[in-house]
């Protein structure tokens, strides 16, 4: 026993302070590249990597079992439809106010140099594209077929070339739609092309609803046709509001609303919201409201919050935060602060755009809705509605952070919606460009090993500093730390060494 007593001394006499000052410099940096790595993957993918990797790779090897499998046969019917919402909440839909490639999308890379679409978002246009514009008769047509793999080009040069090809054969409706979106670069150049595109539009509407009872196939291009055509007059109405001329896009968003009353998939009612907020319409808005904004239907951050705007602009303009404290709310004030917190509790991210907290970019072409991306678009094409309504935005500041007390764990139950989907941050991620910080709700608290790993380094670096500066000391504190360690094990052999015979004890040691 005294043997390994010494040898334990002589290996910690010959530690010189460079070995220790070696030792814990190499630590700190080990630990600070650690947490360097995890606070990026933190911020880019919002969980931890080790913490990750634990749950997925490390807890099955140990045993661990997962409680979701055996908990999926005792799901309720409640449980069940719950589900569901949120996997419909969840869905990426088209946004309603997207803009031109063309024109605005790559007029921002000229100037800024930074791609604002991202390519998952491009390619859930691309068939978006496809399911618009496409049929399976296109083989009929030349231009049609040619058409058919353009929307399938991922390069936008190849696709151009494409259409213009298609139209040195035949006016071709959906060719005239790609330049316009694509290769248009200002809005009067887009309308013209969009004009060309619906004379031809219209004709082949009008053939192919005389054909749609003939078989399936003339059914898939009355079908395809009508698509195309209610899109040309959605985008020239659109054209006409960017170029002011709001009460002509009133008209044909109104008109198009009738003319195909079914196809909601295209949400005109959104653009029509829009523009009669613009002309200041509040009546029109309203009535609008009356019809979309109903419990069976589909909402949207456009539908709460205009209804929210509304009822804010009866009372905005005389609203005083310290008047209300004294008195309390009067009626219209409680319906118009209740508005607001249903519409922040549908999508908590867009306050903070609106009260410019948070900058914006430019939306996406497909949104989540409650997401950061849906609070985007509705923020880039409203906030000027809002700042039009004396005292809405000072209504907004005072009351929208009241919403998250009535509903203090949105990830499990929620107060007017269903709870908030768990799956926004990792599709808005997607459909966001990297440059743009996204936002995220609930916030989360930092993951126990970035805390840990910082905490680490911090120790770490600091031993390295202090060993530096007072070498003779801590190599004294060191050795009488690794002795007092070591104390334990050193008992446990003394009484080992007792107990077995001395000359056994010398044959374990030399095996």
């Amino acid at each position: 026993m005294f043997g390994s007593e010494s040898s334990l001394s002589m290996f910690l006499n010959t530690l010189t302070p460079k070995f220790y000052v070696a030792l814990t410099g190499t630590s700190s940096l080990i630990s600070g590249l650690i947490l360097i790595f995890e606070w990026w993957y933190f911020r880019k993918y919002g969980t931890s990597f080790i913490e990750q990797v634990s749950v997925s790779h490390l807890r099955p090897l140990l045993g661990g079992v997962d409680n979701s499998s055996s908990n999926n046969s005792n799901t309720s019917n409640g449980d069940a439809d719950s589900s569901r919402q949120s996997v419909s909440e969840c869905k990426v839909w088209r946004n309603p106010l997207n803009l031109f490639r063309g024109a605005e999308y790559n007029r921002y890379t000229w100037v800024t140099g930074r791609e604002p679409l991202t390519y998952y978002d491009m390619n859930l246009s691309a068939q978006d594209h496809q399911t618009f514009f496409t049929c399976d008769s296109d083989h009929i047509r030349p231009a049609d077929a040619i058409m058919q793999k353009a929307w399938r080009e991922r390069n936008p040069q190849a696709r151009i070339s494409a259409a213009h090809e298609a139209l040195e054969l035949e006016d071709c409706a959906t060719a005239y739609i790609l330049l316009a979106e694509e290769e248009a670069t200002t809005i009067v150049e887009a309308e013209k092309l969009f004009k060309q595109a619906l004379k031809v539009g219209e004709g082949c509407y009008r053939r192919s609803q005389q054909l749609q009872h003939h078989g399936s196939q003339y059914e898939a291009q009355h079908r395809r046709d009508t698509n195309v055509l209610v899109y040309i007059k959605r985008r020239l109405a659109m054209c006409s509001r960017k170029l002011g001329r709001t009460r002509e896009a009133v008209k044909m968003m109104r008109d198009l609303m009738k003319e195909f009353p079914l196809l909601s998939m295209f949400n005109i009612h959104e653009n029509l919201l829009e523009s009669l907020l613009e002309l200041q319409n509040y009546a029109d808005v309203q009535a609008v409201l009356a019809k979309y904004d109903d419990i069976s239907l589909p909402k949207s951050a456009t539908i709460c919050y205009t209804a929210a705007l509304l009822k804010a602009r009866a009372v905005s303009d005389k609203f005083s935060p310290e008047a209300a404290s004294r008195r309390g709310l009067s009626t219209a004030e409680m319906n118009a602060v209740e508005a607001i917190h249903r519409a922040v509790e549908f999508n908590p991210h867009v306050p903070k755009y609106l009260l410019e907290m948070k900058s914006l970019i430019l939306p996406p072409e497909h949104i989540l809705k409650r997401g950061d991306s849906e609070a985007i678009a509705y923020a880039f094409f409203h906030l000027q509605h809002w700042k039009r309504v004396e005292g809405a935005l000072n209504l907004l500041h005072c009351t929208w952070e009241g919403t998250f007390r009535m509903i203090p764990y949105p990830l499990e139950k929620g107060h007017l919606f269903y709870p908030y989907p768990i799956c926004t941050e990792t599709a808005d991620r997607e459909l966001l460009p990297m440059f743009h910080e996204v936002s995220v709700y609930p916030k989360k608290e930092l993951p126990f090993f970035i805390l840990f790993t910082a905490g680490l380094c911090s120790f770490t670096a600091m031993l390295a500093l202090l060993t530096h500066q007072f070498p003779e000391l801590m190599g004294v504190f060191a050795k009488a730390f690794l002795g007092t360690l070591f104390a334990p094990l050193n008992f446990i052999m003394e009484k080992v060494e007792s107990i077995l015979p001395s000359g056994l004890w010398h044959q374990l040691t030399r095996i």
